[in-house]
């Protein structure tokens, strides 16, 4: 599973026009679900995400994590980065997660996330969303939790 975080300063979701979703400071994280992924790598790309340190504390080191500071969490299901891009001009999807099971795994990560942080927003699967932010940093980070990780 794979989670492309994001340091907000804010985050918003928008489908069809109406804000389905946003938080304030906090972490936006582009979730891809993988074919060889389970409830597993779920947890394992959570505890990452709640526990990474991209925060600054009061010596403005990244030494603070989401669960230190209680920002929010914006959890957008995103297929694509789970592409294949290493040839050609065109991704290949084959090892992203079918849409079913994709779907099964992005609502067990977000409720795993409602049940241990405070504030958690989410975008829609399979919708077409329109994702307003802003970057503070910028901090980008690309986490990977791997089958046996």
């Amino acid at each position: 599973m794979i989670g492309l975080l994001q340091k907000v300063t804010h985050a918003e979701v928008v489908v069809d026009g109406d804000q389905i979703a946003g938080i304030k400071e906090g972490l936006m994280v582009f979730i891809g679900v993988e074919k060889t992924d389970t409830i597993d790598q779920a947890a394992r790309l959570l505890e990452r995400l709640l526990t990474y340190r991209v925060f600054p504390d009061d010596s403005g080191r990244m030494n603070l994590s989401l669960k230190d500071t209680g920002g929010g969490l914006m959890l957008v299901p995103q297929f694509t980065l789970a592409a294949d891009t290493k040839k050609g001009t065109r991704a290949s999807f084959t090892s992203a997660a079918n849409p079913e099971i994709g779907e099964q795994l992005f609502n067990h990560l977000v409720q795993l996330a409602r049940d241990q942080h405070p504030i958690v927003e989410t975008g829609q699967f399979a919708a077409h969303m329109k994702i307003n932010s802003t970057n503070d940093g910028p901090v980008t980070f690309w986490l990977h939790a791997a089958p046996g990780v």
